[in-house]
């Protein structure tokens, strides 16, 4: 038996783009065999819904509400419900899991944090750190910034990507060894953008959230919950917008080339 868990969720009580309530996804995940989800709604570096005009720690309720909603209705219907975040920068992403609420309430500054910063910080404290979507491309994106050593993992299977995208991750991640994750970033109930649900598969069932952070961070004992073959590289993959790989002091380098991409 393999135990499937979602592990980029958004919810419409702090995600401003996300149409689905907590609770709302409880069932819907049930319906398709997953053991539990981790709600990681946009920070506010991110497209998030929280006001920027209140006080630290009641704008961090408030972004909390959306898991401890899921959380409730969670422990009510049988569903495991982690907590998490999304975190962004200047176009890149992280997801953020294995601290709390009361984690951020004690880090008012961290807005203020570089990714050296950001990953040090977090790492410090028993955190995992995975780069979101490595490879994205969208309207609003002029380039694409790739942050290999800023981060615990990548999310090389997003299903608010097209395939192609996802396939440089995952080439990225497989030539790099990089721990690799997946998720549906999915933003409402039964919806995503390449119209698949991502997760993690395990063996044994997750303990706790710290538990996950754990096993990802061991890089072995549990797989990609994505549709076979959806990750095989394909002639005629490439990105089309142009790409930065940051060493490990945070210095951009350009690739110009998928041979530059791979090599660097």
């Amino acid at each position: 038996m393999k135990y499937i868990y979602e592990t980029h969720l958004h919810t419409s009580a702090a995600s401003k783009c996300a149409r689905s309530s907590g609770k709302e996804y409880i069932s819907y995940y049930k319906d398709l065999g997953f053991s539990g989800i981790i709600v990681t709604d946009h920070f506010f570096n991110g497209n998030c819904r929280i006001p920027d005009d209140l006080a630290w720690e009641e704008r961090i309720d408030m972004f909390c509400r959306g898991y401890e909603e899921a959380k409730a209705e969670g422990d009510r219907q049988g569903l495991q419900v982690f907590f998490g975040w999304e975190a962004r920068f200047f176009g890149d992403e992280f997801l953020v899991y294995g601290l709390d609420k009361d984690w951020l309430k004690r880090h008012p500054n961290m807005m203020e944090w570089d990714h050296i910063t950001h990953y040090n910080r977090i790492k410090a404290d028993g955190g995992l750190v995975v780069q979101a979507h490595p490879f994205r491309e969208r309207g609003y994106l002029s380039e694409v910034y790739v942050h290999p050593y800023q981060c615990d993992a990548f999310e090389v299977a997003n299903a608010g990507n097209p395939y192609e995208q996802n396939r440089m991750a995952y080439r990225y991640a497989l030539e790099h060894n990089i721990i690799m994750t997946a998720g549906s970033d999915i933003h409402a109930v039964g919806f995503t953008g390449n119209g698949d649900i991502y997760g993690m598969e395990f063996d044994t069932p997750l303990c706790s959230i710290n538990d996950y952070v754990k096993r990802i961070k061991s890089g072995g004992g549990f797989s990609l919950h994505v549709p076979c073959g959806s990750l095989e590289w394909t002639e005629g993959t490439s990105n089309h917008l142009p790409v930065f790989i940051f060493d490990s002091s945070n210095t951009p380098h350009p690739a110009d080339s998928l041979s530059d991409i791979f090599s660097i």
